[in-house]
């Protein structure tokens, strides 16, 4: 091989390599863009646990504010029927207390 091989074949070199460096930069890029998406993946799903947490527990306060309505309603009729009871019987021992003095 004469100095002119040489020399084309050094050329060829350096033209690969800094080909490659600029490949590689590209590579370090990407890589980067990957974990920083791979960060905000991992908040996503933080994120979205604290929401399921979230919807349980409202789901649990909108069950107990549906079913308190039937709640109040059922006392109320136990308290009326109550009362109505009581109201009969105290009058039918009172006509027996009147009709015995």
């Amino acid at each position: 091989m004469n100095e002119q091989q040489i020399a084309l074949k050094l050329n060829d070199h350096d033209h690969e390599i800094k080909s490659l460096k600029h490949r590689v930069e590209e590579v370090e890029q990407k890589q980067s863009e990957i974990g920083e998406l791979t960060q905000s993946v991992n908040k996503l799903a933080i994120n979205m646990g604290y929401m399921f947490d979230e919807q349980k527990e409202q789901g649990e306060r909108l069950k107990k504010l549906e079913t308190e309505p039937a709640d109040n309603a059922k006392y109320y009729k136990r308290t009326i029927i109550s009362c109505i009871i009581t109201t009969v019987i105290g009058g039918i021992l009172g006509a027996l207390i009147a009709l015995l003095i």
